[in-house]
This record gives structure tokens, sequence and C-alpha cells, in this order.
């Protein structure tokens, strides 16, 4: 036999439905607690005699494409404690069910704090809306709000990093739990002194993993002296493969001559190229003014003064990062090469219908890109080559010293076989960020102590010498599983939620969506 149904189980549990009026788009229900027994709050004395009764309007889920309001009948008591003040209460129902001075059943302010947590204010009010949901935008950014919870259990294993509230003007601070895998603080800053406040305060903190720049390092050292830094795997490697680009940036001249490209025939280059030469010639003159006062013992700051440069183009001019001719880009035409040459080679040298043919084969750039490319190929061909040789930029000469030989063309071979031969020491520079990314990704220390002599002996001494401040937090990141990764997986999970709130969310509202959001 099939059980009848029963108005009341599409009400909150301990409701009994004595009404039921279906409008168009609403329903209301009229409900009424199912005991014949209640409590005083103050005395917990049963009590059965009812003084009078009153209605109650709370907002429950949709039922049926209509919004739901239950009407529910609240009894008053006589309380029978000759002590109590009270002498009259109203019955209470539970806070899983209907809080007190509610407005929504908890099942419902359920829904709507999810809501809240996944879309913000304007988002989740169209979503409810949809959902026949009663509620607005400031109504779920005040549950959301409301509802916040700071987690308190004992911290082991942290990651910490900083946001940007307003990049190169105004940052905070993350706080990961890399054991739980979710955010547990939000900092208003990125201030050292902030930071170590919050340090002290969770003392139980034992290995945190950092960035090696900032005052985290030194926050961390004072607040809590016996805990393990690691620092950032990822970052590590981009640091090493960025101190063997600044060696070979320190390397171009020398690279120029050895590939024989120190003098350029500006008969044979492009309109493009030509406009490019003429403001190398006039930085090469800026340049040796630069270094010539730097020589002389002028600093830096005095030097910039003098010129009308600013710190930082100092800087570049004497560490040899402004030697290249041409700024190389990425070019449109780099998948398509190996078909324009083997149409060139057939004979199909016309650019306008390269071009066309091109377009079938998939490439989205210009007819210009195209022509500027058949006109260095006809070039090529009436000049001598050794003179129109260029010499990569400081950035593909990197890559191409560190990308494997049988994935490089003949040219590049060539290029790369001759700076290897002329210059030795860009050679030992890659080998030596070799070892030292082989090391990272392998876990393997025992080479630690040798390589920091050997690199300090090579191009790249100054990253050695950044990489030996650090020591223990660097050995820390090759011994220990422990990474910042998924604090930096976080922080884009909050740039997210910001974007969503148009970069106007407060700290609080950030750290409630945040931490509401993680399991």
């Amino acid at each position: 036999m099939r059980p009848g149904f029963r108005s009341s189980s599409l009400v909150p549990a301990g409701f009994v439905v004595d009404h039921v009026d279906v409008g168009a788009d609403r329903t209301d229900l009229v409900v009424r607690s199912g005991a014949a027994v209640m409590s005083c709050p103050d005395w917990r004395t049963p009590s059965r005699r009812i003084q009078s009764r009153y209605q109650r309007r709370a907002a429950d889920l949709p039922l049926g494409g209509r919004r739901v309001e239950l009407q529910v009948v609240v009894r008053r008591f006589w309380c029978d404690a000759a002590a109590c003040r009270r002498k009259i209460f109203a019955e209470r129902f539970p806070d899983g069910v209907l809080p007190a001075f509610a407005r929504r059943t908890s099942r419902l302010e359920q829904i709507v704090h999810h809501v809240g947590l996944a879309l913000g204010g304007r988002p989740g009010a169209g979503l409810a809306q949809r959902l026949m949901l009663p509620v607005s935008r400031d109504t779920l950014l005040r549950v959301v709000r409301r509802r916040a919870t700071i987690r308190s259990d004992p911290l082991g294993v942290i990651g910490i990093d900083d946001f940007a509230w307003r990049r190169n003007h105004r940052y905070g601070t993350l706080v990961c739990d890399l054991e739980r895998r979710r955010i547990v603080a939000l900092l208003p800053d990125r201030e050292q002194a902030t930071a170590q406040t919050w340090l002290k305060e969770n003392a139980s903190i034992e290995i945190v993993a950092c960035d090696r720049g900032g005052g985290y390092g030194e926050a961390i050292a004072r607040a809590l002296p016996q805990a393990i830094q690691v620092a950032d795997r990822w970052h590590l490697m981009e640091n090493a493969s960025r101190g063997f680009l600044v060696a070979v940036r320190r390397s171009m001249r020398q690279v120029r001559k050895v590939v024989g490209v120190a003098t350029l025939d500006t008969a044979v280059l492009t309109a493009v190229e030509r406009i490019q030469y003429e403001g190398y010639l006039r930085r090469e003159e800026a340049d040796a003014a630069i270094r010539a006062l730097a020589q002389a013992g002028v600093p830096i700051r005095r030097i910039g003064q003098r010129l009308g440069h600013s710190r930082k183009v100092v800087r570049a001019v004497l560490r040899g990062e402004r030697t290249d001719v041409f700024r190389v880009r990425q070019s449109s035409l780099e998948a398509h090469l190996p078909w324009l040459d083997a149409q060139w080679d057939a004979g199909n040298r016309n650019a306008t219908e390269l071009w066309r043919k091109a377009k079938v084969q998939g490439f989205q750039g210009s007819l210009r890109v195209v022509g500027e490319w058949a006109t260095r190929r006809r070039r090529a061909e009436q000049a001598n080559i050794e003179r129109l040789q260029r010499v990569p930029s400081a950035r593909t000469l990197a890559r191409l010293l560190t990308t494997g030989r049988d994935r490089l063309t003949r040219a590049e071979t060539l290029t790369v076989a001759a700076v290897e031969e002329g210059v030795p020491a860009l050679v030992e520079a890659r080998e030596v960020v070799g070892v030292f990314q082989t090391m990272v990704r392998g876990n393997e220390l025992g080479q630690f102590e040798g390589w920091i002599r050997r690199a300090e002996a090579s191009l790249v001494a100054s990253f050695a010498r950044g990489i030996g401040q650090d020591r223990a937090a660097v050995q820390a990141a090759i011994t220990l599983p422990w990474s910042n990764g998924q604090t930096e997986g976080q922080i884009t999970k909050l740039k997210l939620v910001k974007r969503q709130m148009y970069g106007r969310g407060k700290i609080d509202l950030l750290q409630a969506r945040l931490i509401g959001l993680t399991p």
C-alpha cells in the first residue's frame, strides 16, 4: 500500500500545515508547531497553559515555480515558575528550523548564503530572482558577512604571499594552509609588522613557504625563529632562467663579434629595420657617455641627473642589458616559415600570391608581414650573406642555447655552434643553470655546496650570491615537499572574486567569501 501524501512534508520539520493558499506567483502556508508542551527559556520549566497566539511570517524554499511564505502561528505560554520574571514567553523553534527574529527559514538562509558566496551581490541577486528567492543584492552580502567563520584549527604548514588591491599602489597579504589547501587569513597590507603580528598569534606554525623577495622572510625570522622557511620552487626555476638571460645580455658584444655582425650594411635593411638601426646608433652614443662617467667614478644617480636618464636605464647600460640592435618580437610567420621557404625555393616569389596561399594554410597576418619577409629574402640573394646575417636578440639567443639541437633549424644550429665556440663562458653559465634546475626537479641536495662555488665563478654569480644568502630556505625547497604553488592558486581565486565585485570588495567581505568557499 502506497503511503498518502502529507502536506507537512513540504515545510520544515516540526511544523504542521493548517491551510494552503495558492496564488498566481506565491503560495501561502499557515503552519504551527506540532509540540503540545513548551519550556521557558529562562527556567526551562515545561508549560501547557497558552496565554495567546500571534502570526509570524517567514520565507521558505520556492514550490512549483512560486515563492513560498509561511504564516507561522506562534503561541504564548504562561510560565509556572514562581520566581520567573517573564511570566509569559513565546514558543521558540530550533535554530536549524527557524531562528528567533529570522525572516527566512534556516534551509532558505543556507541557499541564500551559498548563492552569495559563489556569485556575490548583483549577480547573485539576478540568479536568486530566477530561482524565486526573495532576496536583494544587499541582503546577499549581509548574509555572507553575518555567517562568516574564522578558522581556529591549529596551523602547521602555511604559505604566505602578497596580492594587489591596486597594482603598483596598494597590496595585501594572503595566508594559505598548505596541509588543508585553504585560505586562513587576509591581511590588509604587506608590511613586515602586520605579518609579524599575525605570525606571533599563530605560534604553532612549523613550516612557512614564501617567495625569496619582500619582507616576509624577516618577519618569519622574528616572529617564529624556530619555523623552517621554504623558498618557492617555481620562482627558483624562474630566477635561474632569468639569471641566464642576464648573462646572455651581458655577452651580446662578444656574440656579435663571433657571429660576424659587428657592422651592418644598411643598404640591405628594410625600412623598419633601418629605423631600428638608427635608434641603436643613438643609444650607443648615449651608452658610451654613461660608461665613461661610470669609469670616472660618478655615482649612478649623478649620471642620470647629468645625462637625463633614469637610474633604471643607467643600471641597464652598466650591466650590458641595452645591446640589442633590433627589437625582435614573436612573428606571426614563425609557424609558416618552413612552408614559405619551400615555396620560395620552388620559384614562387610573388609576395601577394604567397600571402593568399598562406591565408589558405591558416596564416592570420597581413600582406605587409609577408612582403617584409619576401623583401629580406630577395635582398639576401643579391647581397653578401655574411654581411646581411642578423644576430638574434638576447632573449631569442637564450632560448636557442637551452633548446635541444634536434628542435632547431639549420641556421639556428649554426648560430648556436658559433656562440658556443666563441663565448665559452655562456656555455659554462648554461651548464651551471642546468645543474641547479636538475637539483630542484630531482630533490638532490648533494651537489649544492659544489654548485655554489662553481656558480660564483661564472656569469651567473649574482644569482648564486642570492641563493647563498637564502641558503637554508633554498635547501628546504629542494628537500621538502612544500612549495607556494597552492598559495598562488588561491591568489588566482581571490582575483576572480575581486573581479566579480568590480574590485570594490572590502577585506571582510573578501575574507568571508573566500574562507566560506573553502570546503
